[in-house]
């Protein structure tokens, strides 16, 4: 297929996205001009840290229901959504144009439907600042919602995140249901000034130096649960992944039920995956370091800055245990006061070892999204099969498609909607074969394909959370 056909056959509604219920035909296309308006700047904002969540209000008439239930056909240890297509009827889009809640409008649809209406609240968030932590956008935008809608008002959360790799011949796409935590320490060291030319042993910059250097002999541990998101998603890997080595299948798949094969798996991926320590456990980057203010003068005052990623296991209460027991002694060793968190510090000869939050950004682990039994779990994932499977785009041509959760080790601005909903996800449906020149530098782009499959995704999205009995 010809670029420019792929692109007029994405974007053309009667080709690509249609939808089926009964005998009777609806397509994007026939959608009131109003309603294609949201739709499709929700979509072509989705790159602007959009948030999207959906609330159903159901008006309960006779007791049916207008809507499928989905089904789980799997059975396997990672449970596969069925493909869900959105299914509109035609009389229904243009009674859209009119009030919501008239009763002509009740009546209406009553007739059209023969059973219940449900008519969803879709609210489209734009933050203004999520490279900062939303402290200013997504914070207005938590305070109107709540103050609208109540805690726990929203069925469904999409936002940016998540990702899609190719495995052979199959299609997996990774949803993040959970969140790393995070912590920013500031280690710093006060000593005594004075000329150069007589100095100390160690100077505040070499004992900054050993702190330093403590602190990364002695990481977090790294231990498999599972529990946790990412053994989950290894479940869903040894059951769809075909380029998955076979030893590495069997053992997954024995650790579900034998410790001593989780432990063989455990070692497998510290010694085979890269990635692992990062996503299994708490990490910790030495990012930031200063002091000094001239050659001939020693340093009184040095300062060093670590961030921390907490795995979901952990918490912020655990980390600081952990730098207190590990940077303690050095500071003892060196003579000096030792301030842990505001705990106090002893008095000594030659100076004061503090250590704070940096920033008193401290951010414990997100709460887990379901995925078990989760109708709003399905209901994404479905969709997203459904929007990988029905799309005219060549290089999906003939895939199968498989949706596994994730943990999303960075953070987003998701952390100020938790009092929102218990569903929140992560994902945007851009795969990471889309993305050229990597993320946060000069000349990042993503492939105008990849770009319109987003818009059929989120489309799709927004229309199935009307048509779905999965959102309560």
């Amino acid at each position: 297929m010809e670029k420019s056909e792929y692109f007029k056959e994405a974007i053309d509604p009667e080709l690509s996205i249609s939808y089926q219920t009964g005998r009777r035909k609806a397509s994007l296309a026939r959608m009131p001009d109003q309603i294609r308006r949201i739709v499709l700047f929700c979509c072509v904002c989705v790159l602007g840290f959009l948030t999207y969540v959906a609330k159903p209000s159901i008006w309960s008439i006779d007791g049916k229901s207008a809507t499928p239930v989905l089904q789980d056909p799997s059975g396997s240890e990672c449970p596969q959504a069925s493909p869900i297509s959105s299914s509109l009827h035609a009389d229904l889009l243009k009674l859209l144009e009119k009030e919501f809640a008239s009763e002509e409008y009740k009546a209406k649809a009553y007739e059209t439907l023969g059973g219940a209406v449900r008519i969803p609240t879709v609210v489209l968030a734009f933050g203004i600042d999520e490279e900062r932590g939303g402290i200013s956008g997504a914070t207005a935008i938590r305070d109107h919602l709540l103050t609208t809608y109540g805690e726990d008002a929203f069925s469904i959360l999409v936002d940016e995140g998540g990702f899609q790799e190719l495995r052979e011949d199959v299609l997996i796409a990774y949803p993040a249901v959970a969140e790393k935590g995070s912590f920013n320490l500031r280690i710093e060291v006060s000593t005594p000034g004075g000329h150069s030319s007589v100095p100390p042993a160690h100077t505040g910059i070499g004992i900054l130096a050993a702190l330093v250097t403590e602190l990364e002999e002695h990481p977090h541990p790294i231990q498999l649960y599972r529990n946790a998101t990412f053994y989950e998603s290894l479940q869903c890997q040894a059951a769809h992944d075909p380029k998955l080595p076979p030893h590495l299948k069997n053992l997954i798949k024995g650790s579900l039920n034998s410790d001593k094969a989780l432990l063989e798996l455990e070692t497998e991926l510290l010694e085979t995956n890269p990635q692992f320590k990062a996503i299994a456990g708490t990490t910790q980057a030495v990012d930031i370091i200063g002091g000094g203010v001239k050659v001939n003068a020693l340093p009184e005052s040095t300062f060093a800055i670590v961030n921390h990623r907490i795995a979901g296991h952990s918490s912020v209460g655990a980390l600081k245990a952990h730098i207190t027991t590990v940077l303690g002694p050095v500071a003892e060793r060196f003579n000096l006061s030792f301030d842990a968190f505001g705990g106090g510090a002893g008095h000594a000869a030659n100076g004061l070892v503090t250590l704070s939050d940096a920033f008193d950004t401290g951010l414990e682990p997100a709460p887990i999204t379901s995925t078990s039994g989760s109708g709003p779990y399905e209901l994404l994932s479905g969709t997203i099969i459904n929007t990988i499977e029905s799309s005219p785009r060549k290089a999906y041509s003939g895939k199968k498609a498989v949706v596994a959760p994730s943990i999303s080790l960075g953070n987003t601005d998701t952390k100020h909607y938790w009092n929102l909903t218990k569903h929140i996800f992560r994902y945007g449906h851009k795969g990471g074969f889309d993305a050229y020149n990597g993320a946060h530098t000069v000349n990042e782009a993503i492939r105008a394909e990849g770009f319109l499959e987003m818009i059929r995704f989120f489309s799709q999205l927004i229309l199935n959370s009307d048509q779905t009995d999965l959102l309560e």
